[in-house]
C-alpha cells in the first residue's frame, strides 16, 4: 500500500455468512469488496444451491460468480450438532453475521440475529426475510419474482396490455442493498457504544420501499401509474425509437424549449415548434400518437450513430437501448478503467469494479469465486480442530 493510501474501510472486519441465492450473498459480496473477510458457510451436498443455477460462467452459474467474489467457503452440515458448533465457534470470533435461511430455520439452529446477540453483544446479526419475522406472510415462500408481484413491481412494469417482471432480481438486489447499508450502520453505532445488535431486513419492506413514486402517486390521490413499456406516462415525447440499422433510440423531452429544437434541428419540422397540437407537453401528451409518429418517421431514416449525434448536437436527452453485450463493451465503463479480472475455478472472468469509488483508498478487493469447501481444513485448523477430528468430521459428512 502506498504511503498516502487509506486501508479499505472494513479491513479486520470478520463476517460468517449462512447464505443462499442472491440476497445475502450480494449483500456479504459488497462488504468483502470493501476489505471485509467473508466466510460463506455453505451445505457440504452442493452447497449454495445458487451454484446450480446456470453454467454460462465459463461452467460456473452466472448468479454464483456474480455475488460470491472474495469469500472463503467452509462446507458444513448444519443439521448435524457437531457442524452447528463449528459455526457457533466462527461466529464467536466474528464482527457480522447474515444469514438469509428460510424463516424459522435459523431459529431453530441458534443462528438467529436476537440469538446471537444476545450471546455475543458486539456482534452485529442480519437476518434477510422474504416477508419479515412477523404477520401472516411470515412463513410464506418469498422468491424475487413472487415479491416482485406481492410489492406491486409488476403492476407499474411492462407494456398496457401486460405486466412483466423486471429483468433484474430486484427485490433480491433491494433487500441486499438495504442489508449492506444496515450493517455499516450498526457497524457505526458499534464503534460509538460498545454493542452491536440485530439487523433485520425484508425483501417486500425493500422493495416496498423502491416503489416510492407510484406507490404515493397512488395512495394520495391520483390515479396508478399505467404500464407504458419505455413511454413515459406524463411526457411526450419520451419513448424508443426505431432507426435505419435495426437498432433503438429513446429520447426524452422535459420541456417545451426542448421540443422546439427538437423540432427544428432533429425532426426538420420548424413548423411543429409552435403548433398548438405539439407546442406544449400537456398537448403532446394528448396527441401522443400523432407526436411520436413524427418523432418516429424523422428517427427512422437515420442510424443509430446518426440519431444520437443529431439528438445530441440538439441538447436532446437521448441513450441507446443497449443488449448486455453492448453493456459489456460499453465505452464509457472501458473509458473509465471500470473492468477488472477475478479468478475462479473455472479461470480469470471479467467482473465490474464495485460501483463505491474511494479515492485516496486502496482499490477494491474483489478475491476469487471459491469453489464448494474451498477454504473448509484452512478454518478448521484456525479453529484448533487436529487433523484427525477434521477426518472424522469428513468421513461423517459432517464437512466438505
Amino acid at each position: 500500500m502506498d504511503d498516502d493510501q487509506q486501508p479499505l474501510p472494513l479491513d479486520g472486519v470478520t463476517v460468517v455468512a449462512v447464505e443462499q441465492a442472491v440476497s445475502a450473498p450480494f449483500a456479504t459480496r459488497q462488504l468483502a469488496d470493501l476489505g471485509a473477510r467473508v466466510i460463506k458457510v455453505e451445505r457440504p451436498d452442493g452447497g449454495d444451491f445458487a451454484r446450480g443455477y446456470d453454467t454460462a460462467a465459463r461452467g460456473l452459474a452466472s448468479h454464483f460468480v456474480w455475488c460470491n467474489r472474495g469469500k472463503e467457503s467452509i462446507a458444513v452440515d448444519l443439521k448435524d450438532p457437531r457442524g452447528r458448533d463449528l459455526v457457533h465457534r466462527l461466529v464467536a470470533d466474528a464482527d457480522v453475521f447474515v444469514q438469509n435461511l428460510a424463516q424459522g430455520a435459523a431459529a431453530r439452529l441458534g443462528l438467529d440475529a436476537v440469538a446471537l446477540c444476545a450471546r455475543h453483544p458486539r456482534l452485529v446479526a442480519v437476518d434477510i426475510s422474504g416477508y419479515g419475522a412477523g404477520g401472516p406472510y411470515a412463513h410464506k415462500r418469498a422468491y424475487d419474482m413472487l415479491v416482485q408481484c406481492e410489492a406491486g413491481l409488476v403492476s407499474v412494469t411492462g407494456t398496457p396490455g401486460e405486466p412483466v417482471k423486471a429483468g433484474i432480481p430486484a427485490a433480491d438486489i433491494a433487500a441486499a442493498m438495504y442489508a449492506f447499508s444496515g450493517v455499516l450502520a450498526a457497524l457505526l453505532r458499534r464503534a460509538a457504544t460498545g454493542r452491536g445488535g440485530p439487523v433485520e431486513v425484508s425483501m417486500l419492506e425493500a422493495l416496498a420501499e423502491w416503489m416510492g413514486h407510484p406507490l404515493h402517486h397512488g395512495m394520495h390521490g391520483g390515479e396508478p401509474p399505467r404500464r407504458t413499456g419505455l413511454a413515459h406516462a406524463v411526457i411526450a415525447p419520451y419513448d424508443g425509437y426505431a432507426t435505419a440499422d435495426g437498432s433503438r433510440v429513446l429520447l426524452s423531452v422535459q420541456n417545451d424549449r426542448e421540443w422546439r429544437r427538437l423540432a427544428e434541428q432533429v425532426l426538420e419540422r420548424p413548423e411543429l415548434a409552435h403548433d398548438p397540437d405539439f407546442a406544449t407537453n400537456a398537448a403532446r401528451t394528448a396527441n401522443r400518437e400523432r407526436t411520436d409518429a413524427v418523432v418516429a418517421g424523422a428517427l427512422a431514416v437515420l442510424s443509430a450513430a446518426e440519431a444520437v449525434g443529431r439528438l445530441e448536437a440538439a441538447g436532446i436527452a437521448c441513450a441507446r437501448i443497449n443488449t448486455v453485450r453492448d453493456v459489456a463493451a460499453h465505452p464509457q465503463l472501458a473509458a473509465r478503467d471500470r473492468w477488472r479480472e477475478i479468478d475462479s475455478p473455472a479461470g480469470p472472468l471479467r467482473a465490474l469494479l464495485p460501483p463505491i469509488t474511494l479515492p485516496g483508498g486502496a482499490p477494491a478487493r474483489m478475491g476469487a469465486v471459491p469453489a464448494l469447501g474451498e477454504h473448509t481444513d484452512t478454518l478448521l485448523r484456525a479453529l484448533g480442530t487436529t487433523a484427525e477430528e477434521t477426518a472424522a468430521l469428513r468421513r461423517d459428512g459432517v464437512v466438505a
